[in-house]
């Protein structure tokens, strides 16, 4: 997999993070540098971690799951698609939350956003990837943009984050 393609599918696995991102600069009051080092960090760590695991379940079980991947990625990718498509019609999805960068909710909005992530790796196993290029991209870009929505999100509100959960949610699913 050429370095274009891993960009344009970094970008791709970004965007349920970065829709929770949005909507997290939305509900706080306040944001600190330790907030977007937080959300930086817990979602690019997850969306790196996770194709990695993703790489040696296929690997392990490559028999059985070259089967079935696609049938996986196709399910997990269309029903977290569908939700987020569901949750861009909500009007009070982003609610003001005083638990918003705790350890429990970081850990798992990070593992929720990341379980795409987990089916590319996968079918990584499958392909010629460099696993460690593959991986430092991932986890990089979405650092970056999960800032970058955090700021924006403090900024604009949920205006921005019902259209970002669609386009996400759309994505996915295609």
């Amino acid at each position: 997999m050429d370095i274009l393609s891993l960009i344009v599918l970094s970008f791709a696995l970004v965007a349920d993070a970065f829709a929770v991102s949005l909507c997290k600069g939305f509900s706080a009051k306040k944001l600190k540098l330790r907030h977007y080092l937080i959300v930086g960090l817990y979602f690019g760590g997850f969306q790196a971690l996770m194709p990695a695991i993703g790489y040696i379940l296929g690997s392990s079980f490559g028999y059985f799951v070259e089967k079935i991947d696609h049938w996986i990625a196709f399910i997990l990718l269309s029903i977290i698609g569908g939700k987020m498509i569901q949750e861009s019609f909500k009007k009070d999805s982003c609610k003001e939350n005083s638990n918003l960068f705790d350890f429990k909710t970081m850990i798992a909005l990070a593992i929720a956003t990341s379980i795409d992530a987990l089916a590319v790796g996968v079918s990584f196993a499958f392909l010629k990837v460099d696993l460690f290029i593959a991986l430092l991209c991932i986890g990089a870009i979405t650092f970056i943009m999960c800032i970058l929505a955090l700021k924006i999100g403090s900024k604009f509100g949920t205006y921005l984050k019902s259209k970002a959960e669609f386009l996400g949610g759309t994505i996915l699913i295609y």
